[in-house]
């Protein structure tokens, strides 16, 4: 692991911050997780430009602005060395006292982490995983905008521990009218009669890199592809599912509550995009060597 923070690139176990930063104290702060494939970084300038926009809506300023935060991304990610990496690029109100107040934080802080990422088992993505609908619901938009990408992660560490200690791989999340939001740490697509449907934003799903690309490459490839309000039943009723994200690319749902999904999985729409998003992410992305040498040298 590397870690970019206050200009120097460390390794991760040397990397600190002060116990008084309100990202760790309150949660207070935005991030992106981004991919490196083929030494190149998958959509870079739109991360960079949800993150800005998560940024401004909570009111904190990124240090040095997007065009600093771009070169801790690729400068990370270089130091790595890896040609496929997961990145954490995150700001943080900063430094300030015992008080929820963010107006005492004058100096917002921005580190990023570069490393390997497998949030699933090989077999598992092969497979498909198995989903439990999880009592965690997701708060309402006009409470906390889901297309706010802020530390304040509880809910979804909540509903994958229930998942887990349930025995599912993922959990599904539902709002408070008891749609389909997203996973702990995805989006959901399902497929019916070769269409493909995903939850709107206002429905509580984020608005995936991932998935914006999945929605893209189905229109290319000829396939029906809309939002949708979508309910658990949408699932029984699906011929496939699966799951879209950073972390997890695009991977196939075998079951939810214990009720298979369709065939054996992956479905052929899925498979036709996992095939389609893996020719994509080789042959685009900003390039690990394009980083400019801004920053100090490779040490603590």
């Amino acid at each position: 692991m590397k870690v970019w923070l206050d200009g120097r690139v460390c390794e991760g176990r040397e990397a600190r911050i002060p116990v008084v930063d309100h990202g760790l104290l309150y949660g207070d702060g935005v991030f992106e997780g981004l991919r490196v494939y083929a030494r190149r970084v998958f959509r870079l300038d739109d991360h960079l430009r949800r993150l800005g926009v998560s940024a401004r809506a909570i009111g904190l300023l990124i240090p040095g602005g997007l065009a600093a935060a771009r070169v801790a991304v690729l400068e990370t990610a270089r130091a790595l060395g890896a040609a496929e990496a997961y990145v954490r690029l995150i700001i943080t109100r900063g430094d300030g006292p015992l008080s929820v107040d963010p107006t005492t934080c004058t100096a917002p802080r921005m580190l990023c982490i570069a490393d390997a990422l497998e949030l699933y088992a090989r077999e598992k993505q092969v497979r498909g995983l198995e989903l439990v609908t999880v009592s965690v619901r997701r708060p309402a938009a006009d409470a906390l905008d889901p297309r706010v990408k802020s530390l304040n992660y509880l809910s979804n560490a909540l509903a994958k521990r229930e998942a887990r200690l349930r025995g599912a791989d993922e959990a599904l999340l539902l709002n408070a009218s008891g749609a389909v939001a997203e996973a702990a740490v995805a989006n959901v697509f399902v497929a019916r009669d070769g269409a493909l449907f995903t939850p709107p934003a206002t429905d509580g799903a984020l608005e995936g890199i991932t998935r914006d690309s999945v929605l893209g490459l189905a229109k290319q490839l000829g396939i029906e592809a809309r939002e949708r309000t979508l309910g658990r039943v949408d699932f029984f009723g699906a011929d496939e599912a699966f799951l879209t994200g950073t972390g997890v690319r695009v991977v196939p749902i075998r079951a939810l509550d214990g009720a298979p999904i369709g065939a054996t999985p992956p479905g052929p729409l899925t498979a036709k995009l996992q095939a389609a998003f893996a020719d994509l992410v080789q042959s685009s992305g900003v390039p690990l060597d394009s980083a400019p040498a801004t920053c100090r040298p490779l040490s603590c």
